[in-house]
């Protein structure tokens, strides 16, 4: 049987969202909002506020992609961010990412506490095992430095092996990102706002009011705000400047009797080095779990995802000796070629479609900056640092990164199709867990094998055409050219594509 891939948060509070009475087809919002993670449940929750009438679409359930598959660290020191933002940004935008943020993660920690929700105050650690990568966090010293973010170098941590350096800030925070969600969910409905689970945004017709095509029929309103990950509509090209990015998380108990050197750390740490590794802990129902992530990589460009995962459960064993893993997952994000989030108008949307991505593994503070930004506009007001960020230059190194990123996906699409084109399928059908990719009636398509049912799909991506690739520790078909994922039966997951894979009998 192939493993199941699923978080600490799901497994310990799952969520149960009322249905709504009102039935989608021909229904008419005020603002209807695509996506229902930490972005889209806090951009909703500040419109109702408002006294606007407003309808979450989520194409899974409520927190199905990044926010219930976070590590939900809220913090102002960000791994070696600042100094990415720095190398790409003037100063004035820097500076706005890093008061962006600083709203954000105010805004949430005064929402928990009005909401009764826990969330543990913690140290914030970037720190290297490498003099390389102590170079790189002088680096984001720096860049914390010309920031105003007040973070302090350490020569020693609390985790159980050498450090080259360390930077910490303290007063962060982390969540659990479930009981989050479940706290907006729950104030939205108390204002009259629905979701509706399992309906995915299709399109949507300029005009006023807009005309809104989902899964589950049309509809109306006068603004949309897209908090999809990356943008579903393809006006204004996001997929073509966002770069699709996978990493994993375990969850670990630990042995009741740890000796002190290999204690699970109280801080919440983030190397700076390569592979990256993040550590913090969860207590959860009365236990404390060791969360340990990291192993990234581009969507669908790993030889082995499976092979990432089992890489970093030998490396915690080695660390904490008796850890005993309990739960894996993973979560996708999106990186502009800038390291700065895309929020505010959608080109080409009429003035009243609106955007947040490129989150760079920090939604949880720059996914409730940008409900505070998007609100705030829809509501005729605008945030300081938003027009910031939004006038934003195209810098040359962003324009570098990106002339390389695509062509790359041009040499890489022509390398996958004509392999499919070279290779049938085998005679004999994958092993359990495995999926493989050849030619099949002139075409790509995918085989696998996933709890004992064999299936073929199309290999081939229906956003632009790419040859998708296997994801054996997920079971999943993966676009290597923008992130879309699908899975073995070719229900689209998520990223920019809107419909599933054909089954290819």
């Amino acid at each position: 049987m192939a493993t199941t891939m699923r978080s600490l948060w799901f497994d310990s509070h799952p969520l149960d969202i009322p249905a709504p009475a009102v039935p989608l087809p021909g229904s008419h919002y005020d603002v209807v909002v695509a996506g229902g993670g930490l972005t889209g449940l806090t951009t909703a929750v500040l419109l109702a506020r408002a006294g606007k009438k407003v309808a979450v679409l989520e194409a899974r359930s409520v927190g199905a992609v990044a926010t219930g598959n976070t590590t939900a660290k809220v913090s102002l020191l960000q791994g070696t961010t600042l100094s990415g933002i720095a190398e790409h940004q003037s100063t004035e935008v820097l500076q706005a990412y890093v008061t962006a943020n600083r709203d954000g993660q105010a805004w949430l920690a005064q929402y928990l506490d009005e909401r009764d929700v826990g969330y543990q105050r913690r140290s914030a650690w970037t720190y290297a095992t490498t003099a390389e990568g102590a170079a790189a966090l002088e680096k984001e010293a720096a860049a914390c430095h010309t920031a105003e973010l007040p973070v302090t170098w350490q020569d020693t941590t609390e985790l159980p092996y050498p450090v080259s350096g360390a930077l910490s800030l303290d007063e962060q925070i982390q969540v659990h990102p479930l009981e989050v969600l479940g706290a907006l969910a729950g104030e939205l409905h108390e204002r009259g706002g629905v979701i509706y689970e399992g309906v995915r945004l299709l399109d949507a017709k300029s005009g006023s009011p807009l005309s809104v095509h989902t899964t589950g029929g049309s509809l109306r309103t006068e603004q949309l705000v897209l908090a999809t990950g990356v943008p579903v509509l393809d006006r204004g090209g996001y997929f073509a400047r966002l770069t699709g990015h996978r990493s994993y998380a375990l969850a670990f108990r630990m042995p009741a009797e740890t000796g002190s050197a290999h204690a699970a750390p109280q801080g919440m740490y983030l190397s700076a080095d390569a592979p990256g590794r993040s550590l913090r802990t969860a207590p959860v129902d009365g236990e404390e779990y060791l969360l340990v992530g990291g192993n990234g990589h581009m969507v669908g460009r790993a030889n082995s995802p499976r092979g990432a995962v089992l890489d970093l459960e030998a490396w915690t064993r080695r660390h904490f000796p008796g850890a005993a893993r309990t739960h894996s997952w993973s979560a996708q994000d999106y990186r502009a070629a800038d390291h700065v989030p895309y929020i505010g108008a959608l080109p080409r949307g009429g003035g009243n479609i609106y955007l947040a991505t490129a989150f760079n593994k920090w939604g949880m503070t720059n996914g409730v900056a940008a409900a505070l930004a998007l609100s705030s506009e829809i509501l005729g007001g605008q945030m300081a640092w938003a027009d910031t960020l939004t006038r934003r230059s195209v810098t040359l190194n962003g324009v570098l990164s990106g002339v390389m990123d695509n062509l790359d996906i041009g040499a890489r699409m022509g390398t996958d199709w004509a392999s499919a084109e070279l290779n049938a399928l085998p005679d004999y059908p994958p092993s359990e867990g495995h999926g493989v990719v050849g030619r099949s009636g002139g075409k790509p398509v995918g085989e696998s094998t996933v709890d004992g049912v064999t299936r073929r799909v199309s290999a081939v991506c229906p956003h632009l055409g790419g040859v998708l690739r296997w994801n054996d520790a997920e079971c999943s078909w993966d676009c290597p050219l923008h992130a879309s994922r699908f899975a073995a039966d070719g229900t689209l997951l998520e990223g920019p594509a809107v419909s599933d894979l054909p089954v290819n009998d």
